[in-house]
């Protein structure tokens, strides 16, 4: 297995309504598109989660989950990707991300477009 993060609500929860918490593993069967039912969306960096989750899950105050993933995965161009195997861990504190660190990597994102 691999690590990586998920965000859930302060229930923890996600789309749907799905209950994750310590040591909880769901599956999914690992076809199709990302955000549908084939795929359990994760990120590779804590970071990653918290400055993409406006555009992403848009989760109000959100739990950050260390993750451990297996089988199958499917890549978002390293924005997110989705496992078919998830199980969380443990949580972790969110980074703290400052307004000056946003903007900056709003404009690195541009710039990697553009």
């Amino acid at each position: 297995m691999t690590t990586a993060y998920k965000l859930t609500n302060q229930h923890n929860q996600t789309y749907n309504g799905t209950q994750w918490g310590e040591n909880i593993t769901h599956e999914a069967p690992g076809t199709g598109q990302l955000c549908t039912a084939g795929w359990i969306h994760l990120y590779t960096d804590p970071l990653l989660a918290v400055l993409l989750n406006p555009i992403h899950a848009n989760i109000p105050d959100p739990v950050l989950w260390e993750c451990e993933y297996a089988g199958k995965t499917l890549d978002d161009s390293g924005l997110k990707f989705g496992a078919q195997r998830v199980t969380t861990l443990r949580t972790r504190p969110i980074p703290d991300v400052t307004t000056e660190q946003r903007i900056r990597f709003a404009i690195l994102c541009a710039k990697t477009v553009y």
